[in-house]
């Protein structure tokens, strides 16, 4: 300051060591005391309006400092429209059902699975989950509070409530009308320890990376011109599917050549020909190996031949052990000839039923080989590997053994590694609507524009069915009653009132969770046979999804037609960018499915929160920031000001003491300074 603007007398900086916290809880104690987020709502009641949607945390887990990102954009865009004049509804929710409160109430009480479940009793445990998930709903609001977001709590949805669970009810009613909602016998992500499938959405936010047996191993041909001269050689990266081999796969136009070792013999046992991809030969097989010369067939011409049998520890009572043709087999890599199990791959078991070979399984749906299987029964499937192997070395068939470091898929909520399982499972058509989902996306705005035909878009692009169902206990039950005389006869139920006319009694006020809503049968005139309800529960997610239309009841609750046409869709929604493969999708697809429109205009994408040394913050490697202590050392608006303004909203944020520390000196000391110099100088 020069001497010809000296400071006005009783002007004194405010000094680094300001309370800032301090002042902040005045703020938030005359916001309550004087209903401040109450009348913004009142004055602007009648005004047009702008429509924001809060996306539910799942209740029984704490709050971290990433909720506070995705709080600072959900707070600031809808106080900004309401100083436009805008009258903006924000209803706070909490997402209670699913893996998430089951794992932690199993751990909780000691119970390791879904048998020790079942022991416990399913209304007991169901009851400890209702508890648990309401156990930190307190802290959320603490937390909501000490940040100043204005959201009202006071009135929140809870996706367990009766009337929330009805309107999910009616929803997949109106799917299941139009025939997209539909049981069948797939393969899909399956987690041994959860005992239940995963959707396509869930499984893309639960990859690992590990280190896995890459073995090729050779399968002497008993039929064609080759029979007792060569070898298949097939590749895999499970060697616990190979006892369960049905056939391997050969592709029609591609060129399979025999290859016999060349100059120095190879180690015993792989001194026989083998067969495999021409232009895979050097690849598969290395140095010291080349084509004979005589013997060049299509994979059309090899079409029948019959092999032998890696294992024979599983009985086999039809045909199979032969080689098949498909259009998905690629010279990519590998040896141009694919191991094809019977029910632990998707393609695989489309071949296995094409071509008539029956369905040997014998992997239990806790991972384990059923104990009458030789070799490896009673084993964990990852852990038979090494009993496998070297099984399949000490009898010659195996030609190489390599370590494979991959991306894994693993259950995104016990991390266990997950296996690709055939399961009878009820399914969501949502590749019958990708047209209308990619009509949405073309209509909805993406913040970054790169996300709406980068990362979400070839996610539509590639859709597969949604696997609805999930055979577990604390969800919103499946609505589908089956007739026990005819299994075809169903009846899907979209409301308590719906289901006491079938009953011929008052469920009006019946709690729609298992296991009351399993003993609801009843009859129906002049059909055979009692209906009773499906076991299974749905997809968390697809509560998440309903709550536009959930939050508000519809369409029993009275005024919730109303509530939900005046509110939909969204005019804004934020959470951070892993949710364009959680809770983006499943709004879009919810509301595309059921109102031919998505569920939301505009998207902001958030980056994740990552510790001061770029690594991502974890309890195992203690470097979690607690957000309520992280506020009250450096104060609410400093956290806020640094999710909001240090950097892009989608880029990687780094929070530490020293960020946080910096944005007090270098904007609030300054703000605070420049507003006390102003205010003096003024008057």
């Amino acid at each position: 300051m020069s001497e010809t603007t000296a400071a006005p007398t009783g002007y004194r900086p405010v000094p680094a060591q300001i309370d800032l916290p301090a002042m902040e809880h005045e703020v938030l104690e005359r916001w309550k005391s004087e209903q401040t987020f109450r009348r913004t709502l009142d004055q602007t009641r009648g005004r047009p309006s702008w429509t924001f949607y809060e996306g539910p945390p799942t209740a029984n887990g704490t709050p971290g400092t990433h909720h506070i990102e995705a709080r600072v954009f959900k707070d600031v865009f809808p106080r900004f429209k309401t100083m436009q004049g805008f009258h903006v509804e924000r209803k706070g929710g909490w997402d209670c059902h699913g893996l998430p409160v089951e794992l932690a109430v199993e751990r909780e009480l000691g119970l390791n699975g879904k048998p020790d479940i079942e022991t416990y009793g399913i209304e007991a445990f169901n009851a400890r989950c209702r508890e648990a998930v309401m156990r930190n709903v307190d802290l959320f609001t603490q937390l909501t509070d000490r940040m100043g977001y204005w959201v009202d709590t006071d009135h929140p949805y809870r996706t367990m409530d009766a009337s929330y669970v009805e309107s999910v009810w009616w929803a997949l009613k109106q799917i299941f009308e139009k025939g997209l909602l539909v049981e069948d016998y797939r393969v899909a992500p399956y987690c041994p320890r959860c005992g239940t499938g995963l959707s396509d959405h869930e499984l893309a936010q639960g990859y690992e990376t590990v280190v896995d047996p890459s073995v090729y191993v050779r399968l002497p041909l008993t039929s064609g011109p080759l029979a007792g001269e060569a070898d298949l050689l097939i590749w895999t990266t499970t060697p616990w599917t190979l006892p369960s081999n049905a056939l391997v796969a050969a592709k029609d136009d591609v060129s399979y050549v025999v290859a016999r070792p060349t100059g120095v013999p190879p180690e015993h046992g792989h001194d026989k020909p083998v067969v495999v991809a021409e232009t895979l030969l050097q690849h598969a097989l290395g140095e010291g190996w080349e084509a004979d010369g005589e013997h060049r067939f299509t994979g059309a011409e090899m079409l029948g031949w019959r092999y032998t049998r890696p294992f024979d520890v599983v009985e086999w009572t039809g045909d199979a052990h032969f080689v098949v043709t498909e259009d998905y087999v690629t010279t990519d890599d590998g040896t141009g000839l694919v191991h094809q199990a019977t029910v632990f791959g998707a393609d695989d078991f489309d071949s296995v039923r094409r071509n008539g070979v029956e369905l040997v399984n014998p992997i239990d749906t806790r991972g384990r080989f059923v104990p009458e299987t030789g070799l490896v029964g009673g084993m964990y499937f990852r852990e038979a590997n090494e009993t496998l192997i070297n099984d399949l070395g000490a009898r010659g068939l195996l030609f190489r053994h390599l370590d494979y470091e991959h991306s894994y898929p693993h259950c995104w909520r016990c991390h266990s590694a997950l296996m690709y399982y055939a399961l009878p499972s009820w399914y969501i058509r949502t590749t019958q609507a990708k047209d209308a989902l990619l009509r949405e996306n073309e209509r909805t705005t993406w913040h970054p524009e790169s996300i709406k035909w980068g990362r979400y878009g070839d996610w539509l692009h590639n859709n597969i069915d949604w696997a609805l169902s999930r055979s577990r206990y604390w969800g919103t039950p499946l609505p589908i009653w089956r007739n026990d005389a005819d299994p075809s006869q169903l009846r899907v139920v979209g409301s308590l009132a719906e289901l006491s006319e079938l009953a011929g009694r008052d469920l009006s006020d019946l709690d729609p969770h298992r296991p009351f809503i399993d003993d609801v049968t009843f009859t129906v005139d002049g059909v055979e046979g009692t209906f009773r309800r499906v076991p299974e529960v749905i997809d968390a997610w697809f509560d998440s999804g309903s709550m536009p239309f959930a939050q508000h009841g519809y369409p029993h609750l009275p005024g919730s037609v109303e509530a939900f046409e005046q509110a939909y869709p969204a005019d804004f929604i934020a959470e951070a960018i892993d949710q364009t493969r959680g809770w983006f999708y499943t709004l879009m697809a919810v509301g595309t499915l059921v109102f031919d429109r998505n569920s939301y205009k505009d998207v902001v994408c958030l980056g994740h929160i990552l510790a001061e040394d770029g690594r991502k913050m974890s309890k195992h490697l203690g470097n979690i920031l607690e957000p309520i202590p992280l506020m009250d050392t450096h104060g609410a608006d400093a956290v806020r000001w640094f999710m909001a303004a240090g950097g892009s909203p989608w880029a990687a944020r780094r929070v530490g003491h020293q960020t946080i520390g910096e944005t007090v000196r270098k904007v609030l000391l300054t703000y605070w300074n420049s507003v006390s110099f102003q205010a003096l100088y003024a008057r």
